[in-house]
């Protein structure tokens, strides 16, 4: 289904379907963010113990950001 059709679709719906569609939609939102992040930190951890990364102060990334 294509944006558009889904958007027609929650169109039909009463005002109180709209309002439940919206909440599940937010959950799932949180939920995958909430994955994504753990994916992400998950990814960290196995780069810094396969000695990909290093810790670095703030002042090392600006400098490594901006050079």
């Amino acid at each position: 289904m294509i944006l558009a059709e889904v958007l027609d679709a929650a169109d039909r719906l009463s005002i109180e379907e709209q309002e439940t569609l919206i909440e599940v939609l937010r959950r799932r939102l949180t939920e995958m963010r909430r994955q994504q992040i753990v994916r992400d930190v998950q990814d960290a951890r196995e780069a810094f113990a396969n000695g990909e990364c290093h810790p670095a102060t703030v002042p090392e990334i600006l400098k490594e950001i901006t050079s």
